[in-house]
């Protein structure tokens, strides 16, 4: 496995994903008009609601640490602190660093980053085993993953390349308009959603999977609670859309709860 000091920076994202997302997931109205740049109440609930998802994920990952089990959920957070801190400097001149919560987002991101950094450079020197004695996947698991590839995968490279007005960036799917760095952010997390799991099309390792899934499962819960909270916003008559929003996390989140059922939540040996 990586080293103690990856280890810990993975606990240390924990704690700052946590207190960033206790903050802006309870105290949404308060904190949007003060956050890094123009969002709603919503938005900035929704993001504080990644940031709770991401705490619980990298403290399944930290706790577990054993590199078979864990690997894709520590590709998802690497990735996702790069590209939003990619995000970030891209649209720099519309970043407002004012208030204690726009900087505590932005040192979150660094420290994400810089956790990557370090893992990456461990494994390029520990090269850890991937290799598990654990179940495959069925011919209907596997298809399963490629729905979610396909699906989640678009979703994030729309987000990442759509401009202001094209289809669905004006309440069409997410029920307010966007800022290009509001767009480009939820483009950037769905995209790295779907990046970690496509090692799973060659090392089908269900106990893996079901880490993964669980790990992830609080994203799945907490900005679905968001969405509920929120729901005077759609208008689902005219912009039906929205219905993708819930059924794509009603569509991944209930099937799981069949599956952790009967396979559990992946078994570290």
């Amino acid at each position: 496995m990586l080293s103690n000091s990856s280890r810990l920076l993975t606990y240390l994202n924990a704690l700052l994903y946590t207190i960033l997302g206790v903050l802006l997931y309870f105290l949404p109205e308060q904190l949007a008009p003060v956050f890094a740049w123009k969002v709603t109440t919503f938005m900035n609930m929704t993001i504080g609601g990644w940031c709770l998802g991401n705490a619980w994920l990298a403290w399944m990952t930290a706790y577990r640490w054993q590199w078979s089990l864990v690997y894709s959920t520590l590709i998802y957070l690497w990735m996702f602190g790069i590209g939003e801190l990619i995000v970030l400097f891209a649209f720099r001149d519309k970043l407002i660093l004012v208030h204690p919560i726009a900087w505590l987002y932005l040192i979150t991101l660094i420290v994400n980053v810089v956790t990557a950094v370090v893992g990456v450079i461990d494994w390029l020197r520990i090269r850890p085993a991937l290799s598990s004695d654990g179940p495959r996947f069925t011919a209907g698991q596997s298809m399963a993953l490629v729905v979610f590839i396909l699906f989640v995968g678009f979703i994030g490279l729309y987000g990442c390349i759509a401009q202001i007005g094209a289809p669905g960036t004006s309440g069409g799917i997410f029920p307010e308009t966007m800022s290009l760095f509001t767009l480009r952010s939820f483009g950037v997390f769905y995209l790295t959603l779907m990046l970690a799991v496509i090692p799973y099309l060659w090392n089908k390792d269900v106990n893996a999977v079901l880490h993964h899934s669980i790990a992830s499962y609080g994203l799945i819960v907490i900005i679905t609670v968001a969405a509920l909270i929120h729901i005077r916003l759609f208008d689902f008559s005219t912009r039906p859309g929205g219905l993708l929003y819930f059924g794509a996390y009603f569509g991944v989140g209930i099937p799981l709860i069949f599956a952790f059922r009967k396979y559990g939540f992946g078994k570290v040996s």
